[in-house]
């Protein structure tokens, strides 16, 4: 997952709102939206290659999504992020206990940014400095890099959720992620990857041969304890592959 937006708004009507995109190699096998059959209430994509996810939730309400941090000099991990938010989907630690005991072994996954969710709190830990965060209530983005860096898509989908918030809907959430607008050169980040691989992946949405948007995700909570899912799958050149929609 390289791009999440996300409002938290505890006691309020609709205290959770977040719009995603994962962008992933297109060969890479993954199974779209759906109810894990061996995790009876954890509705999430599926990464097939590891068995992971980048983003689910659950029936009872708990959240979690994952992307990478960009540094193409750092060690890669002996296993796979993607169990990370399985981890805490499948179990019952808060928020809060599930980032401080990621704390003793996160050196073991290649660098990573969690937010989770238990419907209480919203903590979010970043491997890479080893901090973790009990957020407040606020409008919050997160790409390759640390919370709120300020990258131009990152800075775009904050302010655009923003303006869907008075009555977000899910569609509405899809159409905000699909921004495929490069920034400036000026105004790109230096990670590493070079100016052509910074403009590929500059934008909110993005598309090419090989690599792209795979999946954009769009989740009202509300505070009933309803939810609405709605994801859209991409294929190569950025080719719509269909909709899942769920709720409950």
């Amino acid at each position: 997952m390289c791009l999440i937006t996300l409002a938290w708004r505890p006691g309020h009507a609709q205290p959770l709102v977040v719009a995603a995109n994962r962008d992933e190699f297109y060969a890479r096998p993954s199974a779209a939206l759906a109810e894990w059959q061996d995790a009876p209430g954890l509705i999430a994509g599926r990464d097939l290659e590891a068995g992971g996810t980048w983003l689910g939730i659950t029936r009872s309400g708990r959240f979690a999504a994952l992307t990478n941090i960009r540094d193409p000099r750092a060690a890669t991990g002996l296993r796979s992020r993607g169990v990370l938010p399985v981890n805490f989907l499948r179990g019952q630690s808060s928020a809060h206990d599930y980032v401080q005991g990621l704390k003793a072994n996160a050196q073991d996954y290649s660098r990573f940014n969690l937010l989770v969710c238990d419907g209480q709190q919203l903590c979010y830990f970043d491997s890479q400095s080893g901090a973790s965060e009990i957020l407040s209530a606020g409008v919050y983005g997160l790409s390759n890099a640390g919370l709120d860096t300020p990258w131009p898509k990152v800075e775009y989908a904050k302010q655009a959720l923003a303006q869907c918030l008075e009555s977000p809907q899910t569609r509405a959430l899809l159409e905000l992620l699909s921004d495929s607008q490069v920034p400036l050169d000026s105004a790109l980040p230096e990670t590493g990857v070079g100016i052509a691989a910074e403009r590929l992946l500059g934008s909110a949405f993005i598309a090419s041969q090989t690599y792209g948007t795979r999946a954009s995700t769009a989740l009202i909570f509300e505070a009933d304890g309803h939810w609405q899912l709605l994801e859209r799958s991409f294929g190569p050149n950025g080719a719509v592959m269909g909709d899942v929609s769920l709720q409950g």
